[in-house]
């Protein structure tokens, strides 16, 4: 499995119906702005000390961010401890918001 997933390809997953793990790593004040119905919201930071309390190691994670920076850090960090299904959306919510969702408040 990739790292990284583009939106669309989330999007598809969506759309059939998989069960997967939308997890937004973002800031509180950019959830707040923007976000995705249905995502678990754990900020970055918090990831280390809830991850494994909050997530399953065998779900398919989907990280996500602003751009797809952080979800990629923490994607990774993810996969060293564990959860190999986890994978960063390439372009985060900004991405979302140009390529799926124009109704997704761009910030």
């Amino acid at each position: 499995m990739d790292l990284e997933i583009s939106s669309g390809q989330v999007k598809s997953l969506q759309k059939r119906g998989e069960s997967f793990t939308l997890l937004d790593v973002r800031e509180p004040w950019e959830w707040e702005k923007s976000r995705l119905e249905g995502a678990t919201y754990i900020p970055m930071g918090d990831i280390p000390s809830r991850a494994h309390q909050e997530l399953d190691p065998d779900d398919h994670i989907v990280v996500m961010c602003h751009r797809g920076v952080r979800s990629l850090s923490a994607a990774n960090w993810l996969r060293q401890q564990g959860f190999e299904k986890a994978q960063s959306m390439r372009g985060g919510i900004d991405g979302w918001a140009r390529t799926v969702d124009p109704k997704v408040p761009l910030y």
